[in-house]
């Protein structure tokens, strides 16, 4: 598996441990039998919790696909690697400012991680005009 394929698995994994946590710390208010239950993300930062865990959903079908298509059209490696790596340490730092009711940054970060997918994907179109 290349790096950017690992990065892939990460990411799955962020969305899904950005709300893991919350559950389990909150486990003696959160109903497994209503997961959807709006009262148990009244609390602010269950609140962020979840809007980065959906925003993770939401964010991951693209990079996957970005980073499969780059693949598959034999873009360089070596940077879909990179950029996935990017793209993930990006992710991270968004899902922590979200955390953190950083608002701003996190629409900063959003649009960086939104502008590392589209580089990906459009790494096919433009490897002739790349180094190497």
């Amino acid at each position: 598996m290349t790096v950017a394929e690992w990065c892939i698995f990460g990411a799955l994994m962020l969305y899904v441990l950005t709300i893991a946590p919350v559950k389990w710390i909150g486990y003696r208010r959160f109903d497994n039998a209503k997961p959807r239950d709006p009262a148990f993300y009244a609390d602010p930062l269950r609140s962020r919790a979840l809007g980065a865990h959906q925003n993770g959903i939401e964010a991951f079908p693209f990079f996957a696909i970005a980073v499969l298509l780059a693949e598959f059209r034999a873009a360089p490696q070596n940077l879909i690697n990179e950029l996935a790596v990017l793209f993930l340490i990006v992710r991270v730092a968004y899902v922590l400012t979200y955390l953190g009711d950083r608002p701003t940054l996190r629409s900063i970060l959003w649009n960086i991680g939104f502008a590392i997918n589209i580089g990906i994907f459009f790494l096919p179109l433009i490897r002739s005009y790349l180094p190497g």
